[in-house]
């Protein structure tokens, strides 16, 4: 979107809703999941092609090995001239260097070196740990087998094979085999780019000196490192007071796929997120979850807003459950590791509501909290290492008793 894009609202059903965390999310998924299907392709050189995506398959152009080459540092013979302790003269030396050798006279052995072109006439190299040399005659121990420690011209992959399948994110790995097969650039999807909108005239930037009243935006930070953990990239970023002219102005400057806003989404006064945008068709309701519950989406000229609250511990922990998933899964990235582990104390829950705990792992596969469960525990989410889950229907967890983590 654009300052000069017309506003208008897609249609949208605004009706309140009471939801599950897995109806929320399914709510979500289906937003973005057109979004996600239509990001377009751009080559990139390989040197900043780290972390992308490929956008279709990546065939080879060549052979690779480009050319038959030695394994090892040693003697390159024809297995057809040897017996047990053979003796044979040494006809020439192959260093690995861009040469074209003479063919291996027969009878002979050729002194090569790894990676070197191993001549015609040669089917195998003797390393030369396995041979004794006098002069210009080497003794090989024992009879070898054909193609023993000799690569063969295409024996990874041939000209015309799959190099690279489509939908691999990006490592090391992956473009040193495109570098191998002399590519300089490889066609990645496009990321998807997250707009970023923190509300609440209480809000001060860190480092300023705060008033009475006011707090500092902690969201703002949290949510972009967030975002880019994810694979996606933030392309703007913004907070707005409690002002629906200038909110509406901000969901207008956002150059974005999907919008993320925090705060203002509440039933009570000056909840500007949902007074701005509930008139448009707005969903503004309640997931049974404990940090998180006040949830709401909606569409904004075309671009799916995503509203958490505002508290910093239900943002974090509403983008850990209904968006990172998605993100993750679009840039190529592993689920977040989920595990079983045991609790170290007891606790109680409220009965309905999924609780999201804050914890930290321990190497016996115990989990401790570390956390009360308020939403405004700043430094108690950041001391953990696992969201604790307790479910709807479970209101005392005993010491001992198994909870499900997901890896923060």
């Amino acid at each position: 979107m654009t300052d000069n894009t017309p506003f208008h609202s897609t249609p949208f059903d605004s009706t309140p809703f009471h939801s599950t965390v897995e109806e929320h999310a399914a709510r979500i998924a289906l937003l973005l999941s057109p979004v996600l299907a239509r990001r377009a392709a751009e080559s990139v050189a390989l040197d900043d092609a780290l972390g992308r995506v490929t956008a279709s398959d990546v065939v080879s152009p060549v052979d690779l090995p480009l050319f038959r080459n030695s394994q090892m540092d040693g003697f390159a013979v024809a297995t057809a001239d040897l017996t047990e302790g053979v003796e044979l003269e040494i006809s020439q030396d192959i260093p690995a260097r861009p040469i074209a050798p003479p063919p291996l006279s027969p009878g002979t052995a050729a002194r090569i070196m790894t990676g070197a072109v191993v001549p015609e006439g040669a089917d195998a190299v003797v390393p030369v740990e396995d041979t004794s040399v006098s002069g210009t005659r080497v003794i090989i121990d024992r009879v070898r087998r054909a193609g023993e420690f000799v690569r063969e011209r295409g024996s990874d992959v041939l000209a015309g094979q799959l190099l690279l399948p489509a939908g691999v994110r990006l490592g090391s790995r992956h473009l040193a085999a495109l570098a191998a097969a002399g590519l300089t650039s490889v066609e990645v999807l496009t990321p998807v780019r997250v707009g970023i909108i923190t509300t609440g005239s209480e809000l001060v930037l860190p480092g300023a000196h705060p008033e009475p009243g006011q707090v500092f935006d902690s969201n703002a930070t949290a949510l972009a490192a967030a975002v880019r953990s994810v694979g996606a990239v933030v392309s703007a970023r913004t907070h707005v007071a409690d002002d629906v002219a200038a909110m509406t102005a901000a969901l207008r400057g956002m150059d974005a796929d999907v919008i993320v806003t925090s705060g203002g989404i509440s039933m009570g006064d000056y909840e500007v997120v949902r007074e701005t945008l509930e008139p448009l068709g707005a969903r503004v309701g309640h997931v049974a979850m404990q940090p998180g519950g006040p949830q709401a989406t909606a569409m904004f000229d075309g671009t799916p807003v995503i509203c958490f609250p505002g508290n910093p511990v239900s943002t974090q922990v509403s983008f850990e459950v209904f968006l990172a998933p998605l993100l993750r899964q679009a840039a190529a990235l592993p689920p977040a590791r989920r595990e079983t582990r045991a609790l170290s104390t007891t606790t109680t829950s409220p009965a309905g509501k999924r609780q999201f705990l804050r914890g930290r792992a321990t190497g016996d596969r115990a989990v401790d909290l570390v956390s009360g469960a308020s939403s405004h525990l700043v430094a108690g989410l950041a001391a953990a290492t696992v969201l604790v889950v307790v479910p709807e229907d479970v209101t005392v967890l005993h010491e001992g008793d198994d909870v499900e983590t997901w890896a923060l």
